[in-house]
């Protein structure tokens, strides 16, 4: 077990920078180290996959398509967030699509019980840094979890990179507070008014991801 540094509930108030060098996102933690965005690094998993998807579909749609998903990902993030810390009475939505993605996840929202929420996170031994939704208490289990959208169902199978950016999180979480985190659990708001819930033990993916920020310093030198 590692030597507490922090605890659970004070990981969303620390103070880490980032910044973008050649498009790439880093972080600054509080003591100076730049590191790069778990994203990032565990964006090389599916690299080749999504170039494939660009080639077949043409950059102009690709690009539409990320940029419609990204916009919508960031403001379906922060109703859940919005909802958990029960900071508003009410949560206003742009429209009737956003409204029933997050209904079809709200019965899963209920089940939480938040610990830290957008909480920055690092690892001196990964050499990573990184933004988790949140970590939580979900089925009497402390859990990293997980909020993504989506415009149709997803089988286990793509949802392995989120599996290893979670790994990342919970292996940052155990390193700076010394606490084990049980599970691993993804959430996904899908277009139409669907939810999926994928969970996943903590440990499978390790290997994976040491794998992938050995090869990403292989690459980029960082």
């Amino acid at each position: 077990m590692s030597r507490k540094l922090f605890e659970l509930a004070e990981l969303e108030y620390l103070d880490i920078k980032t910044e973008n060098t050649d498009g790439k996102r880093f972080y600054i933690t509080p003591t100076g180290e730049k590191y790069p965005s778990v994203t990032t690094v565990t964006g090389l998993n599916s690299r080749e996959h999504i170039k494939l998807w660009r080639e077949r579909v043409g950059e102009e749609t690709a690009n539409r398509i990320t940029t419609q998903a990204a916009r919508r990902g960031t403001k379906m993030h922060q109703y859940f967030e919005d909802y958990l810390k029960k900071e508003k009475d009410v949560i206003e939505f742009d429209n009737i699509i956003e409204q029933s993605m997050f209904t079809s996840v709200q019965p899963l929202l209920d089940e939480i019980i938040p610990i830290a929420i957008e909480a920055p996170l690092f690892s001196h031994n990964l050499e990573m840094a990184g933004r988790v939704d949140c970590v939580g208490i979900f089925e009497d289990e402390v859990c990293i979890i997980d909020f993504k959208t989506a415009s149709k169902h997803k089988e286990e199978k793509h949802v392995i990179s989120y599996f290893l950016q979670e790994t990342a999180y919970a292996m940052m979480v155990e390193e700076m507070t010394g606490e084990r985190i049980d599970n691993l659990v993804t959430i996904v708001a899908i277009e139409g008014g669907h939810s999926q819930l994928f969970t996943c033990e903590p440990y499978g993916y390790r290997e994976k991801l040491i794998e992938l920020r050995e090869q990403y310093r292989n690459l980029y030198k960082v």
